[in-house]
């Protein structure tokens, strides 16, 4: 069999417009030829049967921790060699479009949208272009009309996210072979709601999301997806939306109708995944609990959403808590990006005290710098993503300070630091619901409704750009009809 040409290359990234962090190109990894093939696990050794008559195509790819808006600077570069390589591929069959769905630009709306029209332009209406998102991504009419095949994620945490991107590929294969174009059904849903409260750990998005794979099964349907949408971007796209795909319309409207009509159904259900409160109420009961480790969720800036990551708020909070500093409690923090402080620490030492102002040098909304003197307890210098990470002790409190921006889902994360979170009573981690190895470790654990650029509390955020009505800002809105529309 003659094998089919596929071509490879997207931007992904998160992009919160509440935040004043800025994307550059330094902040992707960027990847090309082989190194990009080999970013997917079911195209290393091994290959599944189905790429055996498949000629994949490396063009480039660019990927970025969640941030804020992405210069245009940033975006002209990397969308133009994305531009400029598809014109130089050659003859293309597919193109496997590996992106986020909740990227913004400075100036721009729907932006994802407007890249996949302009490869569709170079590519012409005949070459097949399968798309992989995060559930939190965007789907607009623009964006699924450019598409030919749209998915996403169907687990939150996603701990389906190279599934989700195997199935994108293998779609798009098995379509090239046979079947063609599939027809698409598509609708939006106006609600916005933050991952926090849509996780497929608890209901009602466990039995919402359980039902894609149900639909998925049906005669005539090839693929389905719900997606929850971006809360922390102000763009008319930003909603839920639903795609159903496949060769019988009947089939695929109705159902397309159904899953919409049930995340609708759901809205007033949903509820954060872990009880929640204001941080002094969270370090309160952490405090008193029995529970170790005891983890609590420092929200509203973490950085795997879009935060800044040098929000101070939380820590000037730390510092006036006494049980925090001035008790038996070992506190761990994670962690706060502050290349002025990391530059510090490492010039004096492990060992040494210094005087720094830290945080809130980028994201000051909500405080500003906090004074703090500290003792350098450890320095990593090797830290692929942190650059380098320091470690400050304020009696039993350690802060976790980063040269670039770094989530911490990981025991490793800490351990490369001298950190034992299985030892430690309570760990402060911005984040949101936790990653599977913090939940599995968690005694308890509850997230703290802090400030920063992705705020849980989306009322107090100040959209102004999304389409009204929308729940839950106006929670009294009538139901809407939710018909989807054949592409």
């Amino acid at each position: 069999m003659t094998k089919v040409r596929i071509g490879i290359t997207g931007i992904a990234i998160e992009s919160s417009t509440f935040s004043p962090h800025r994307s550059t190109v330094a902040d992707f990894h960027v990847t090309r030829g082989e190194e990009l093939l080999a970013r997917y696990p079911f195209l290393r050794e091994d290959r599944p049967s189905w790429t055996d008559d498949v000629e994949w195509v490396p063009l480039v790819h660019a990927r970025s921790l969640p941030g804020g808006a992405v210069t245009e600077e940033a975006y002209a570069e990397l969308s133009g060699e994305i531009l400029d390589r598809v014109r130089a591929a050659g003859n293309l069959d597919g193109l496997f479009f590996d992106i986020h769905g909740a990227m913004s630009v400075v100036g721009r709306t729907d932006v994802e949208a407007a890249l996949a029209a302009e490869i569709r332009a170079i590519l012409g209406p005949d070459v097949l272009i399968s798309a992989s998102m995060d559930l939190h991504g965007n789907v607009s009419r623009a964006l699924a009309t450019a598409l030919d095949l749209i998915t996403c994620y169907r687990k939150a945490p996603h701990t389906d996210a190279w599934d989700t991107r195997e199935r994108a590929a293998r779609n798009l294969a098995a379509r090239l072979r046979h079947g063609g174009k599939p027809k698409k059904a598509w609708v939006q849903v106006p609600v916005l709601l933050p991952g926090e409260k849509t996780s497929t750990r608890l209901e009602p998005a466990k039995s919402v999301y359980a039902a894609v794979d149900e639909v998925e099964a049906l005669d005539g349907v090839l693929d389905a997806a719900i997606w929850v949408g971006y809360a922390w971007a102000d763009e008319p796209r930003c909603q839920a939306a639903v795609v159903v795909s496949g060769d019988d319309e009947e089939v695929i409207a109705t159902q397309a109708e159904r899953l919409a009509k049930s995340y609708w159904d759901a809205r007033r259900d949903f509820a954060f995944v872990a009880p929640t409160g204001t941080l002094a109420e969270c370090l309160e009961q952490a405090v008193a609990s029995t529970a170790r480790p005891f983890f609590v969720s420092d929200s509203g800036d973490n950085p795997t959403a879009g935060g800044a990551g040098d929000t101070s708020w939380s820590l000037d909070v730390l510092l006036r808590t006494p049980a925090m500093v001035d008790s038996d409690l070992t506190t761990l923090y994670a962690a706060i990006v502050d290349p002025e402080a990391v530059a510090t620490a490492v010039e004096a030492g492990v060992g040494a005290t210094v005087s720094v102002e830290l945080g809130g040098k980028v994201d000051s909304g909500p405080h500003g710098p906090v004074p703090v003197t500290a003792r350098v307890e450890a320095i990593d210098a090797e830290d692929p993503v942190a650059g380098t990470a320091v470690v400050f002790a304020v009696s039993g409190l350690r802060v976790i300070v980063t040269a670039r921006r770094k989530p911490y889902h990981l025991e490793s994360d800490f351990l490369a630091l001298g950190l034992r979170p299985r030892e430690a009573d309570v760990v402060i981690v911005k984040i949101g619901y936790l990653e599977p190895e913090l939940y599995d470790m968690a005694a308890d654990w509850l997230l703290a409704l802090t400030p920063g650029g992705v705020d849980q509390d989306l009322l107090r955020l100040g959209h102004a750009g999304i389409e009204r009505p929308m729940f839950p800002f106006d929670a009294e809105m009538a139901d809407p009809q939710l018909l989807p529309e054949l592409l």
